[in-house]
């Protein structure tokens, strides 16, 4: 008896040339969807001011290296600090810190109040070694303990 994949079952077989580029331009539409196209950063909150980061930021980002087992140069990420405030106002909500990438480049803001928040900084830097803005649990809390609950100082 022969075993039929279901993932291939359906796949053209030869028949038309037409339905066979179909087939192809609808599979590359698809996987091209899987990851959305990024446009320019959002704007900055109120009052941020771009800062440089204190030397403690580049040991933080080689404990984040280490615990995620990711690898990235934080040279390119441009640093804002918005002073004075624990939150800032953003698309999503109120926020501690956010990191962002963009068209033209990523960058970390963080609330001038957790500026040397040690978590709230090296969470952000987790964002950034991912690449991704969601918090899979397998990084933000099992490996580097990056979340308000996980956290052990």
């Amino acid at each position: 008896m022969q075993r039929i994949d279901p993932m291939v079952s359906n796949l053209p077989t030869g028949g038309s040339r037409l339905h066979t580029r179909v087939f192809r331009l609808l599979l590359l539409v698809t996987l091209a969807g899987c990851q959305a196209p990024l446009g320019p950063l959002a704007p900055l909150p109120d009052n941020a001011v771009a800062f440089t980061p204190p030397p403690e930021y580049q040991a933080w980002w080689t404990m984040t290296e280490a615990c995620s087992g990711r690898q990235g140069d934080p040279a390119p990420i441009a640093w804002f600090v918005v002073p004075n405030v624990r939150a800032f106002m953003t698309s999503r909500g109120q926020k501690a810190a956010g990191w962002s990438r963009g068209t033209d480049g990523s960058r970390i803001v963080i609330a001038g109040e957790y500026q040397d928040s040690q978590m709230v900084v090296r969470h952000e830097m987790l964002h950034a070694l991912l690449d991704r803005g969601d918090h899979p649990a397998e990084y933000f809390v099992d490996r580097c303990h990056l979340t308000w609950s996980s956290w052990r100082e």
